[in-house]
């Protein structure tokens, strides 16, 4: 398996989370849109292969989103809009239809057709091609033909599917040269999206040219004034850095977490918003692994005071997670955390080791069968500044609890080189950003990494038998089955969610929507400072 295909981690992880808002602040209004202007935009991490059927990492995705359409977009309530597509109809979970716009072009200027449409999700569907949205927004099996008279593509799924509009719709289409040439797709190029790549230094920056002969966008989007010409993407891994530079006006836009956020807000700079998951625990449930055993995982949860994690992960801006899917409007409104995971008590998380065979040893760290308690932990660096500090709060936690803790903070492909090749972990601090209930399926069940995108090794029966039933039933009627799925894991501790956050997207001189946690390329408008 290659690193491409990751878990979701925020701010450098998987791509779905859904929806925003803007924030107040000086969005421009009153002042002039300025024509041809730059975009200079902050990422987090180097996005790596831009091929966007063969990355999850949201980083990579926000990247996307400037080169690659999808057949739909969404509105802010969670409606389909037409992007790609000018008119779509599923009839089942396992059957689907799209109508292409007329007069789509790629970014050579060749014409879209609705073979290479169709050959997008063959590709992603084929198991043969190991793309990480197999499973994850498309089944395996899936096939899709091409009417080009009518400019349709049907789709039947490999697998019901409860949501197969929505992710069938969410796919980025490539062009053709891309489809025969992935090489291509690597580098950014083959694109139906609003821009295109002129420049490329990775770990650098990015920079892309506005396609003028793009003339479709979500829902009946024109150009308007102040739409920039060029855009600059610059990797900047520090927030302070990142935010000092909106402040001196370098840049127009960064994603800003962590205390930064007060001199932004002080300063009353523009801000659109996303709901993003920031605080889950995963366990690596492989053989061998303390986490296999339930009881250890229980006593090590019990042992934590979540609330106070949350805090110094938050700066104290967080709420308590309610569940693993958390981009509004939700899909599938529903408290899978509350009451289900086990209360801070660390007297009774010490009596449950000791119950589970875990005796301290002469140094103090827990033993049993001669083997100590180790944890190797886990958490990306690209979460921001609260993200060391609180891994330090573990440590201290679990230390006290009799383990010997070790620390590892990673980049972005770091953290998915470890948990999906190689393995090398007890304790993961990444979150997954989700948008539907059913994107969370491959990462909690089926195969195991390296072999598939079950990073910590979780087999439950009852989340299994759940998931099966709830991706038969179509839509709403889906999601009490869904929910009851995801409480069995919560239960079991197979997963801990533990603490959300709202996170700002920052802009100076500039105004902008997101859509799916990532800046929407066709609303940016540019002003005169």
């Amino acid at each position: 398996m290659t690193p491409t295909r990751t878990a979701a981690v925020l701010l450098g992880g998987l791509a779905l989370v859904a929806t925003a808002c803007a924030g107040p602040g000086d969005t421009g209004s009153g002042q002039t849109p300025v024509d041809g202007g730059t975009f200079t935009f902050a990422i987090g991490s180097d996005p790596g292969n831009l091929d966007p059927h063969m990355s999850v990492l949201s980083v990579t995705g926000q990247v996307d989103k400037f080169l690659y359409d999808s057949l739909l977009e969404l509105s802010a309530d969670g409606k389909p809009l037409p992007e790609l597509a000018e008119k779509w109809a599923a009839t089942s979970t396992t059957a689907a239809t799209f109508t292409l716009r007329q007069g789509l072009t790629c970014a050579d200027g060749a014409p879209l057709t609705a073979a290479d449409v169709a050959a997008n999700i063959v590709f992603v569907g084929d198991p043969v091609n190991k793309s990480p949205f197999a499973g994850l927004t498309i089944a395996p099996g899936t096939k899709a033909t091409a009417d080009e008279a009518t400019r349709t593509i049907t789709v039947t799924s490999g697998a019901p599917d409860a949501f197969l509009l929505r992710n069938i719709g969410a796919l980025p289409i490539v062009c053709g040269k891309g489809l025969a040439d992935r090489k291509r797709l690597a580098k950014g190029e083959s694109g139906t999206g609003l821009f295109a790549v002129s420049e490329a230094v990775p770990n650098d920056h990015y920079t892309f040219t506005r396609r003028k002969d793009y003339a479709w966008g979500p829902g009946d989007w024109k150009a308007e004034p102040g739409l920039p010409d060029k855009l600059v993407l610059r990797v900047i891994s520090n927030t302070s850095t990142a935010a000092n530079l909106l402040l001196s006006g370098e840049l127009n836009a960064a994603a800003i977490t962590g205390p930064d956020r007060q001199r932004l807000d002080a300063r009353k700079l523009f801000h659109a918003d996303y709901n993003a998951p920031l605080g889950e625990i995963y366990y690596n449930q492989a053989a061998g692994r303390p986490g296999e055993d339930e009881a250890v995982r229980r006593a090590l949860t019990q042992s934590l005071d979540l609330a106070q994690l949350g805090k110094v992960l938050t700066s104290g801006t967080g709420k308590p997670s309610q569940g693993m899917v958390t981009a509004d409007p939700k899909a599938c409104a529903g408290d899978t955390i509350t009451g289900n995971l086990p209360a801070h008590d660390a007297a009774a998380a010490a009596s449950a080791l000791d119950a589970a065979g875990w005796q301290a040893g002469g140094d103090g760290v827990r033993v049993k069968n001669g083997k100590r308690l180790t944890l190797n932990v886990i958490y990306g660096t690209q979460l921001g500044p609260t993200m060391a500090p609180t891994a330090e709060l573990f440590q201290q936690t679990w230390k006290a609890l009799g383990a010997e803790v070790t620390l590892k903070g990673v980049d972005s492909p770091g953290l998915s080189q470890v948990l999906f090749g190689t393995g090398e972990w007890e304790v993961s601090l990444g979150p997954l950003g989700l948008a539907l209930p059913s994107q969370l399926v491959p990462f909690v069940s089926g195969p195991a990494a390296p072999d598939g995108t079950n990073f910590a090794h979780i087999a439950n029966p009852t989340y299994d038998q759940g998931v099966k039933q709830a991706a038969a039933t179509s839509g709403d009627a889906s999601c009490p089955t869904w929910i009851a799925a995801e409480t069995a894991l919560i239960k079991r501790v197979d997963v801990v969610p533990y603490v959300d956050s709202v996170i700002p997207i920052y802009g100076s001189g500039t105004k902008f929507t997101l859509s799916q946690g990532a800046v929407l390329p066709s609303s940016i408008r540019m002003y005169a400072k």
